[in-house]
């Protein structure tokens, strides 16, 4: 079920809105998720608002580079990304770790074999 959430960096430079389902959640083995610990649950572009913190991050990219890896520049939390659902719609990748009001161990992400790809 999609509800509303807040979220943001550990500093407070960075604070957004989104809607998500957090039924859909994912984890990853990836070279990036895997060390980070993130929990991911996507959501389209228009149900993500960046309230603040543009002018405090900076982009991190790997392999084939069509994801814009966001973090804080203050505090180093990536709490989002923004890329491409594979039918091309643009969405952001939300670190649920970072949202406020959520225990995302008491979640059952589905895994996906990132590593593989």
């Amino acid at each position: 079920m999609q509800r509303h959430y807040r979220g943001g960096c550990q500093c407070g430079a960075v604070s957004f809105d989104v809607d998500l389902d957090l039924d859909q959640s994912v984890t990853c083995n990836c070279a990036r998720c895997q060390p980070l610990g993130a929990v991911l649950a996507f959501a389209p572009r228009g149900r993500f608002v960046l309230h603040s913190g543009a002018e405090n991050l900076t982009e991190y990219r790997f392999n084939q580079r069509e994801i814009a890896h966001l973090f804080c520049k203050t505090c180093g939390i990536q709490s989002f990304s923004y890329g491409q659902m594979p039918d091309g719609s643009e969405m952001a990748a939300i670190n649920v770790n970072t949202l406020k009001g959520v225990d995302p161990r008491a979640l059952s992400p589905t895994h996906v074999d990132g590593a593989s790809m």
